[in-house]
């Protein structure tokens, strides 16, 4: 099944977040349908903060690596693309779809001092050029956009999400990406308002996947916080090893 059809399943894609080869291969070997880069738990990794503070090269060497190590389809996290030109964001786009990737993430924010939204117009623009430079080459790559309005806790955030979803659908995007929505009547209202398979993030009050299922969520994403709550065992277990003066702990 080619990775767009899998948005259209009755139940919601469940993307297994991975950083490196070996969580790829975990996902695949308990049976994931796709697997999707977390750029945060990739900077992180490479000891830099979220916000394409990592170059796209080092991006794309990892990305590699995870690709040659799994069979499942994969989408990427390109935060805002890498750059603000269309032109150099659709290069980069078409980099990944030479070594495989299925999709990408673009979001409708970025990060200097701190996260801040991109004016919708001037980001639908950017985001029409990048969808129409990659139909021209004919590259078929599953463009997922986010929108952070409830990310950055903005005023009135479904009104914001619905009015960017539909000026995203009209520039061409597959798919929309809303990180933090997590109330079922903000969820259903989106899903109402537009025609885009919606991607949601785990959070701690999101409805479980059966009901996202029911309320018509196409695509569920775990973020960073798989890797976040590994990164916390491997404290914990050095931590034993420490106070432990034993190595014990790791056979037991």
């Amino acid at each position: 099944m080619k990775f767009h059809e899998l948005h259209d399943d009755e139940n919601p894609l469940l993307l297994c977040n991975v950083w490196d080869a070996q969580s790829a291969k975990i996902a695949e070997a308990l049976n994931f349908k796709a697997i999707g880069t977390s750029s945060s738990a990739i900077a992180a990794m490479l000891g830099y903060k979220d916000g394409e503070d990592m170059s796209f090269q080092e991006l794309l060497y990892i990305v590699q690596r995870i690709h040659a190590s799994s069979i499942l389809p994969l989408t990427v996290d390109l935060e805002g693309g890498y750059s603000r030109n269309p032109d150099i964001i659709t290069e980069n786009i078409i980099h990944l779809a030479d070594i495989g990737v299925a999709g990408i993430n673009i979001e409708d924010s970025v990060v200097t001092d701190s996260r801040t939204l991109i004016e919708k117009a001037n980001f639908a623009r950017t985001l029409h050029a990048v969808c129409s430079n990659l139909y021209k080459q004919n590259i078929d790559v599953f463009i997922n956009v986010r929108t952070d309005a409830f990310l950055l806790a903005s005023q009135k955030p479904v009104e914001t999400t619905i009015e960017r979803a539909k000026a995203y659908q009209d520039a061409g995007a597959h798919g929309l990406f809303v990180p933090c929505i997590e109330k079922v009547a903000d969820i259903k209202q989106v899903v109402h308002e537009t025609e885009l398979p919606l991607n949601v993030m785990c959070v701690p009050n999101l409805p479980d996947i059966k009901k996202l299922g029911e309320i018509g969520v196409k695509r569920i994403s775990m973020g960073n916080f798989v890797y976040n709550k590994t990164s916390q065992f491997f404290k914990k277990e050095l931590s034993v090893i420490l106070s432990s003066n034993s190595f014990l702990n790791l056979f037991n």
